[in-house]
């Protein structure tokens, strides 16, 4: 056995330890412990708590362990810190609080045996927690409220501009964290709590200054800063936990309870920023007011009134220059009504810019715009929808000579037109009137760029699908092969100079099922005209081996007329060339005549004649002289009209392709619900009628907006062709038939 250990000699070599300890803590003239002390130290507490002494004195030890840092703190902790105060009793804290750790540290150490035997089996607190429990009740809760208030005051200063020193204030919120082990319990109740209080009053008072000082602008500014800064101090020195209640209490000061005097200010408040277009100011209001629920209805309802507001000073202006129009263009897209469009697709870029660049594409924010320009975009004027104004101001846009705009001045405007077209209900009625006003744009070369026709198509893809654009591209790509056709077609009468018409001829070939549907009418051509096409088909079906079928309404021709000594040079559709090419045989000719000699129906004759004798270029006389065509009329051409221009174009016969626009796409809305409803059967099998509506509906929306009354006539229909049946017993619920 070892040598067994008086206690009362033992607890002195352990006292004089521990005042060794003390005074190397205290900085006090004192050798520091080398490795033999230590073990000495450490062997004499396991000498008195182990069997080699008599009786246990482990639970000595451990109330021992317990009196040695009582008496450290009272003597020399806690008289260092009472008499100071504010910052350098922080400064002490943080001393003490680092030399005390220390302490319990090597203590813990010389009572290891203790700790690591006694303590687990009699279930006793740790040696450290006993060392924790023992600073925070004979020093922490006798100064956490002077320390609180020191922090706090520190806190302050730095509001008011001062320079503080940071770590310090880290260290010290950190000792409210250690004394509870770790978590946050008495750093929320004894610091936060009462700093949370302060914060709220001392903003409380900034703001009651700033709201009578400063505009929006400002104010917001200060606000800003002010919540850049709560949370900058956050980050340097006080708990995670502490940054989203900080900066709710300064939310709730200063923004909360302004929210409407700022924001509908009416010097400085939303409207003015919006109408001054301060992007800055307005990024900001956003950033400030995205969580404050109120705000952002606020700024939501606000943007709405000024949109609608801006539409309708528009819409005024539109509406009293379409009044003073002449009656016989009240019906006419004119320049007002591309004006119009250009200023509403305007206004909608700004507004989206606004979305996008001041609030973050904030969909509260979004949901206003859509609203006041979805009503705007579904609605007519002047007798016009949305939709062809939108068609026709695509179709300005994209004509050759409409603009003298760079190249990226017509993307802009392209970009910012499709994205009004996202509000459009009727997206397929759209399409089809442009791919109309397209057509006609590739086959009379009307077209500014191909490129920028394509650049159209891709964004129109993007916003309704391919299946809406697949055949306009396709039409672009026609016109290119077309030119590559006319080239080799060049190049082949070139060759054979025997087949040559002896009149320049261009074709364009297209793809049928790319193009809209023309009706081929055929009629008597002209000797001049017959040699053309029949050149050109002996090269193309010789070449190409196809069959073609000719579109003469298409066409145009160019005529050199000689009126008196002058000549003039005529542009007219081949209609119109083969009615006055009637007249290099004869002087005068009857209505029955020349519908004799054109095999051309009544209302065809009637409409050529009237844009050749009644329009505003009268190439031909007619008697009686009136603006009307009757089949007894008599025509005579014009040798004595006057024009000073050398050539002239003499506009075709309108035609109202309106209506059949409007059928086209009621057809193809019948096919659309009819392939949406059998795809959802497929898929379901058995369903209810109210739920095939709904779905049907949800398939179709980004399309058109389909009638509730359409669906039903399609589902009746699609019963009589066996692709669905009603249930017996419960008519309301379908059934597909595979």
């Amino acid at each position: 056995m070892g040598k067994i250990v008086d206690l009362e000699e033992g607890l002195e070599l352990v006292q004089k330890g521990i005042t060794k300890l003390t005074n190397i803590l205290e900085g006090r003239a004192e050798p520091s412990f080398i490795t033999d002390e230590c073990m000495m130290l450490y062997t004499t507490i396991f000498n008195i708590a182990s069997r080699n002494h008599p009786q246990d004195h482990s639970q000595l030890l451990y109330d021992k362990y317990r009196e040695l840092l009582e008496e450290y703190l009272t003597s020399e902790a806690l008289p260092a810190l009472s008499e100071k105060h504010d910052e350098v009793m922080l400064l002490e804290l943080v001393h003490r609080w680092k030399n005390y750790k220390v302490m319990v540290r090597w203590l813990t150490h010389f009572f290891f045996y203790i700790n690591r035997y006694y303590i687990p089996r009699r279930s006793l607190t740790p040696l450290a927690e006993v060392g924790l429990n023992c600073f925070r009740q004979l020093v922490y809760q006798v100064l956490k409220d002077k320390v609180r208030d020191a922090v706090i005051s520190l806190i302050n200063r730095e509001r008011d501009g001062e320079q503080v020193d940071k770590t310090l204030l880290k260290n010290v919120l950190n000792i409210f964290v250690e004394i509870g082990s770790g978590k946050t319990h008495y750093y929320e109740t004894d610091f936060e709590a009462h700093m949370l209080r302060e914060t709220s009053t001392y903003y409380s008072q900034k703001a009651s200054i700033w709201i009578v000082e400063d505009s929006c602008p400002d104010y917001m500014f200060k606000a800003e800063e002010c919540l850049k800064r709560e949370k900058d101090r956050a980050l340097h020195y006080l708990h995670e936990i502490s940054e989203p209640k900080l900066l709710q209490k300064v939310e709730d000061e200063l923004l909360s309870p302004y929210t409407n005097q700022l924001l509908e200010n009416e010097t400085s408040g939303c409207h003015v920023l919006i109408r001054d277009n301060k992007v800055d100011d307005l990024s900001r209001m956003c950033r400030l007011f995205y969580k404050i629920a109120s705000g952002m209805n606020l700024i939501s309802e606000i943007i709405k009134q000024q949109v609608t507001a801006e539409l309708t000073v528009l819409m005024k202006q539109a509406e009293d220059a379409a009044s003073n129009k002449k009656p016989e263009k009240k019906d006419e897209i004119g320049l007002q009504e591309l004006v119009l469009v250009r200023s509403v697709i305007e206004l909608n870029a700004k507004y989206l810019a606004f979305s996008n660049d001041c609030f973050q594409n904030n969909s509260p924010l979004r949901k206003p715009l859509k609203e006041v320009f979805e009503v705007f975009c579904n609605k007519g004027f002047s007798g016009n929808s949305c939709v062809e104004l939108l068609a026709t101001f695509c179709d300005h846009t994209l004509k050759k000579g409409a603009t003298k705009n760079s190249s990226e001045a017509v993307e802009d405007t392209i970009e910012k037109t499709v994205k009004l077209l996202a509000y459009v209900n009727d997206k397929d009625l759209f399409a089809e009137i442009h791919r109309k006003k397209l057509a006609r744009r590739l086959l009379f070369n009307r077209s500014a760029h191909d490129d920028y026709e394509r650049s159209m198509l891709k964004k129109l893809e993007q916003q309704f699908g391919w299946q809406v654009t697949w055949k306009m591209e396709g039409m672009v790509t026609d016109m290119t092969l077309a030119r590559e056709i006319q080239s080799s077609f060049e190049e082949y009468l070139k060759s054979n100079r025997q087949e040559n018409p002896g009149t320049d001829l261009s074709v364009t070939v297209l793809t049928t099922r790319f193009w809209p549907g023309y009706k081929s009418h055929d009629f008597n051509l002209p000797s001049e005209l017959i040699k053309c096409v029949q050149a050109f088909k002996i090269f193309y079906e010789t070449t190409y081996r196809r069959k073609l079928t000719w579109l003469y309404s298409l066409g145009s021709c160019n005529i050199n007329a000689k009126f008196g000594e002058r000549t003039i040079e005529l542009i007219v559709t081949t209609h119109q060339a083969a009615v006055l090419m009637l007249f290099n045989s004869a002087d005068r000719l009857g209505y029955s005549e020349i519908k004799s000699q054109l095999a051309m129906t009544d209302d065809e004759v009637t409409r050529l004649l009237h844009s050749l004798s009644c329009a505003r270029y009268k190439i031909l006389n007619k008697e009686p002289n009136s603006q009307s065509i009757s089949r007894t009329d008599y025509f005579e051409f014009n040798s004595e009209f006057t024009e000073a221009m050398k050539r002239i174009k003499i506009p075709p016969p309108p035609v109202d392709e309106r209506n059949k626009v409007i059928q086209d796409v009621d057809k193809g809305r019948e096919y659309a619900i009819d392939a949406a409803i059998v795809r959802i059967m497929k898929n379901r099998k058995v369903i209810v009628y109210q739920q095939l509506v709904v779905e049907c509906m949800e398939h179709l929306n980004h399309v058109f907006k389909p009638d509730i009354k359409a669906i039903k006539k399609r589902i009746e229909a699609l019963i009589t062709r066996e692709y669905l049946e009603r249930d017996q017993k419960n008519p309301s619920i379908f059934r597909y038939l595979a």
